[in-house]
């Protein structure tokens, strides 16, 4: 049975909260002698005291816990922005219940709840990104919120993004300026924010090369492995078929990858592929893939950092969007198509 305030207090010979103050480190505040401070603490540590959490949370209406609720933590980019999330919630105090939706917005609703049954002191929410009337419930009860990725434009709270136009514009156009007309796009979940921003850019990127985008080289239902696959699957079926593929995450990738290998097409030399996100074992396939590169770990810590001052301003502020660059990595997986410049040289 665990040591309590009441062991302590017996055996120095001192009330509650005596004892209290000094774990609470108030000794000096309350003029509680170094002698009777010295021998609390050791006792503290001799009977292995661990403070009730859940009681002192109680006591000050503060858990130090933050719930973070993710659509698919089997998504490479989900997993690390999870990670970034932890390692700034432990920097400042915060111990954090993750919860995953799979993709399912019934479950994002369910686990709010109990995150809420908890008690948590705010939520940091990467959402499944079809509707957003269960997170402005939240909002209007005073819960400290903020979203991730997948946001609402009509949301009003704290959120961070990737510039997910800028991503995938660079990346068409990087395409297009290697010769690539015939681009194919497998996209993510249809109609959220991060799946609107990239076929935007695609769109775009291709309208400012006066390239006509074909409507059969836009696929996708969401970002899933399976997806990838399949979707790749039937672009290379095509006739004729895809010089490029843009794929939109990280999951969607390998099922694409998986696909081609199947159909005993190598990259770039057969087909050229740049994927949006940037899997940390990228470097180890056989062809290292050009990526747009997410700040994953920026995009936790800031997150925390935006929580942390909602939560200790008692959710008072303005809400802020805090969009984040993406960055284009070059490697290996896109063949240039462009032919070579024939200089005639007069060597009379």
């Amino acid at each position: 049975m665990p040591s309590t305030l009441e062991d302590i207090a017996n055996k120095a010979g001192v009330s509650v909260s005596t004892v209290s103050r000094i774990l609470n480190k108030k000794a000096e505040k309350y003029r509680i002698s170094a002698k009777t401070e010295s021998l609390v603490l050791k006792l503290a540590k001799g009977l292995n005291y661990t403070p009730n959490q859940l009681a002192r949370g109680l006591r000050l209406k503060r858990t130090h816990s933050i719930g973070l609720i993710v659509p698919d933590i089997s998504n490479p980019f989900f997993a690390a922005v999870t990670r970034a999330v932890q390692r700034a919630a432990h920097e400042v105090g915060y111990s954090l219940i993750v919860c995953d939706t799979d993709e399912d917005e019934s479950q994002e609703v369910a686990h709010i709840k109990v995150l809420r049954s908890k008690g948590v002191d705010g939520m940091v929410v990467m959402p499944v990104g079809k509707s957003g009337a269960h997170l402005q419930q939240l909002i209007n009860d005073g819960m400290p919120l903020v979203v991730i990725d997948r946001i609402f434009e009509d949301l009003h709270c704290d959120s961070v993004v990737v510039d997910n136009y800028k991503g995938a514009y660079e990346a068409v156009d990087y395409l297009v300026k290697n010769g690539h007309t015939r681009i194919a796009i497998i996209q993510g979940l249809p109609n959220t924010y991060t799946s609107k921003g990239r076929l935007s850019g695609y769109r775009d990127a291709l309208k400012a090369n006066n390239i006509e985008p074909d409507p059969r080289l836009v696929v996708g239902k969401d970002f899933r492995q399976e997806t990838g696959y399949i979707e790749t699957k039937i672009l290379l079926s095509l006739d004729p078929r895809p010089t490029a593929i843009f794929s939109t995450s990280d999951l969607i990738t390998l099922g694409a990858l998986e696909a081609i290998n199947e159909e005993g097409l190598h990259i770039p030399e057969d087909l050229s592929l740049v994927a949006f996100d940037d899997i940390d074992q990228v470097n180890f396939f056989t062809t290292p893939l050009t990526t747009i590169s997410q700040p994953k770990e920026i995009m936790g810590k800031v997150a925390i950092k935006l929580l942390i001052e909602k939560i200790k301003n008692h959710n008072e502020g303005e809400p802020r969007r805090i969009m984040l660059s993406p960055k284009l990595v070059e490697r290996n997986s896109v063949c240039s198509l462009l032919k070579p410049q024939v200089v005639q040289l007069n060597l009379s």
